[in-house]
């Protein structure tokens, strides 16, 4: 079954997410995903903490995404406004589906490298990865979650974005 590009979107940024924190990749200083942050989040956010983690590490990896890119591109952390309601829905629906493949760093990475099907060289520091008509097509995920999975890999930062 082929898995919609918002879908694929959703799970990416879970994964990113998770390897972007301070106890992976420390992309970002941020232990959303951490044990030590449902104590945290539960007495606010009782009934929707999968959600609350979800767009805590979102805004971060945002923040750091957008010191890196100029306005105007988009990336996993910064879409559309359409899409990025529509990944909130998704995400609200059922929010502990996406968050199976967090358990490991060794697991979020065999997860992307799934989604990325294949591997690429990816530089450090920002890199158009294609078009902005690319973004919703089968193959934008993949080009995503292949530049992440090779800097994740090779211990670099990257930020991949989608140009005019």
């Amino acid at each position: 079954m082929v898995k919609s590009p918002i879908s694929t979107y959703a799970h990416l940024r879970v994964l990113v997410g998770f390897l972007g924190e301070k106890t992976q990749a420390n992309w970002w200083p941020t232990s959303f995903f951490s044990s030590s942050s449902r104590s945290f989040l539960e007495p606010v956010f009782s009934r929707s903490i999968r959600l609350a983690q979800y767009h805590g590490v979102v805004e971060s990896a945002r923040y750091l995404h957008d010191g890196y890119l100029t306005q105007g591109r988009l990336g996993l952390f910064r879409l559309s406004e359409e899409i990025e309601q529509d990944l909130h829905r998704l995400i609200n629906q059922d929010p502990d589906q996406w968050f199976a493949e967090v358990g490991s760093r060794e697991q979020a990475i065999a997860a992307l490298s799934e989604i990325a099907d294949g591997s690429g060289a990816i530089a450090s520091g920002p890199q158009c990865i294609g078009t902005r008509a690319q973004l919703l097509s089968q193959d934008g995920p993949k080009l995503l979650a292949r530049s992440y999975a090779s800097a994740f890999e090779q211990n670099i930062q990257c930020f991949p974005y989608f140009a005019d």
